[in-house]
């Protein structure tokens, strides 16, 4: 939920409500006020007039800033005034479940129909959903595909789309997918993107597909959630276990503590329930039902801890994630931003703390380049001083190359820092 406005507008109807004044139709103001949206986020307030309008929009903001509702709210409104299609494409499954549940909150005061097409998920039911002409179409690229291909979607008759963590579909493999359907399209649809940060690959498609796009940047990209902690610990490998023991017993909220691989992460939940955490894992070799499951628990308190791949770090919509905890840190330096945007969401504070080993300088310093800021070092005062690199060795960890655009680290370890 969405914190209430201490000055709110009046809208049609006498609802008052600090989305009125942004073109959007009484009716919508309503279902908004129904559920407690009351304030737009910075991406909606710029965003959904131009949507409504029917331009070309590119929206980079951070994760967790409201980037769904910045494209279901005008979508919405614009497929009640006229007929069309609308697909959204989504990089997961559980982010496009996820964008589902909340398009039907809005879609169904409409009496439109919406169908999820995910790939992991039977075939029929899909079928079925596509057979009752749905109004709004959100899926994965390559199950789209499918559908497409066996023409149960008539493309003819899809006049908007939107691409949501467009960077995550090209980081994933999916751009000759996301080609293929743009290839298909009338150009004279209207199309969206949406993504927390945006590469030369997204420029590229965007010159290519977009038609003069208006373009709507919230904080630029690569940014962190404004309500967000970041800490760092240098830590030998074999030490990484005792330290994360020790960070769980300090922290009693939710966390999501991020693995690079299936294998680990199987091990590591293991591990972490033999410490009498309540622990779920989700990624690639679990099953669609068992990655619900472990989410639907995760959201619900059941499990306090949930242990993931990346394949979790972007569209898993949980409000008050206490810590997101990296304890390897990402192959992909912009992941970084979207593994710790799950907490420090919607105004709420958060915290992220990741382990680097001494032979990661390299990708701490991506990752600072990345989101322009230098991450203060930390040294748990339960873990012995010599299972952490010394002073000097922090030191020299710091020590990046003249014109790196990074100072020097001085101190003892406990993240402090100044420029030279």
């Amino acid at each position: 939920m969405m914190k209430q406005n201490n000055i709110q507008q009046k809208a049609a109807g006498g609802i008052e409500s600090g989305f009125f004044g942004l073109g959007i139709a009484p009716r919508i103001l309503e279902i908004l006020d129904h559920i407690k949206f009351k304030t737009p986020t910075p991406i909606q307030l710029k965003a959904i007039p131009l949507a409504i309008e029917g331009k070309d929009v590119i929206g980079i903001a951070q994760t967790g800033t409201g980037k769904t509702h910045a494209f279901a709210i005008p979508m919405i409104q614009n497929l009640a005034q006229k007929e069309g299609v609308a697909v959204v494409l989504a990089p997961t499954r559980e982010l496009a479940i996820q964008i589902d549940e909340a398009v039907r909150v809005l879609a169904h005061s409409f009496k439109m129909k919406t169908a999820c097409l995910i790939g992991g998920a039977p075939m029929r039911p899909q079928e079925e959903a596509l057979r009752r002409h749905p109004s709004i179409i959100i899926a994965t690229p390559g199950r789209f595909i499918d559908h497409m291909e066996s023409r149960r979607i008539m493309i003819a008759k899809v006049n908007m789309l939107v691409l949501d963590e467009a960077d995550r579909m090209l980081d994933m493999g999916f751009a000759p997918q996301v080609e293929k359907i743009l290839k298909n399209m009338t150009r004279e649809r209207q199309t969206m993107l949406f993504s927390a940060t945006i590469p030369a690959e997204i420029m590229r498609m965007i010159h290519m597909y977009m038609k003069l796009p208006v373009h709507v940047e919230i904080a630029p990209s690569g940014t962190t959630a404004e309500h967000l902690t970041q800490e760092l610990y240098i830590v030998r490998r074999e030490a990484k276990m005792s330290l994360l023991s020790k960070v769980l017993a300090q922290y009693h909220g939710s966390v999501l503590l991020f693995i690079r691989t299936k294998h680990s992460a199987h091990k590591i939940a293991r591990t972490i329930r033999d410490m009498g955490h309540r622990c779920a894992e989700i990624h690639s070799d679990k099953s669609l039902g068992q990655r619900r499951e472990a989410l639907e628990g995760f959201k619900s308190g059941r499990y306090r801890i949930l242990v993931a791949t990346d394949i979790a770090a972007r569209g898993i919509d949980v409000t008050r994630i206490e810590l997101v905890i990296n304890y390897d840190l990402p192959e992909d330096v912009e992941n970084y931003v979207h593994r710790v945007g799950r907490t420090g969401r919607a105004g709420c504070q958060g915290r992220a703390i990741s382990f680097a080993t001494p032979d990661q300088r390299n990708d701490v310093k991506n990752i600072e380049r990345l989101i322009r800021m230098q991450l203060p070092v930390a040294k748990h005062p339960e873990i012995p001083a010599e299972e952490f690199n010394q002073p000097q060795r922090v030191a020299q960890f710091r020590s990046y190359r003249r014109g790196s655009g990074f100072g020097h680290y001085q101190g003892s370890g406990h993240g402090r820092f100044r420029r030279r």
